[in-house]
């Protein structure tokens, strides 16, 4: 599966942006899907994940309660909703599309090229 991520920008803190990850190739209703960024000289870290079915999701808890992920099965589309953005959530946000699911990088197979958020204090 192909994965394109879009909607990174620069936000005041306080704001709200909305991350896409446009799917295609394999049928994307098979994967659970995840958010992860990655920060200047740190490691990657995992944001969120939902399940293949939608039925479950699981945050950070850096993000939990400010963050949402969705999925559009008809637009094989996944979202990432932020709002109470932060200057610590700066990063580049990645996509990524997995068969076993879980929070940790390795698990997931497909990767995003990845999108630029910058949050101003």
């Amino acid at each position: 599966v192909q994965l394109q991520a879009s909607g990174g920008g620069l936000v005041q803190a306080g704001g709200s942006l909305r991350l896409s990850c446009a799917a295609s190739g394999r049928t994307f209703s098979g994967y659970d899907m995840g958010w992860f960024r990655q920060a200047p000289g740190k490691e990657r870290e995992f944001v969120a994940r939902i399940a293949w079915n939608g039925g479950s999701r699981y945050y950070a808890d850096s993000v939990a309660g400010r963050f949402t992920i969705a999925r559009n099965y008809a637009k094989n589309t996944l979202y990432l909703q932020m709002d109470s953005l932060k200057p610590e959530d700066t990063a580049i946000y990645y996509c990524a599309a997995s068969t076993r699911g879980g929070v940790l990088p390795s698990l997931y197979n497909y990767w995003g090229q990845g999108t630029e958020v910058t949050v101003s204090s």
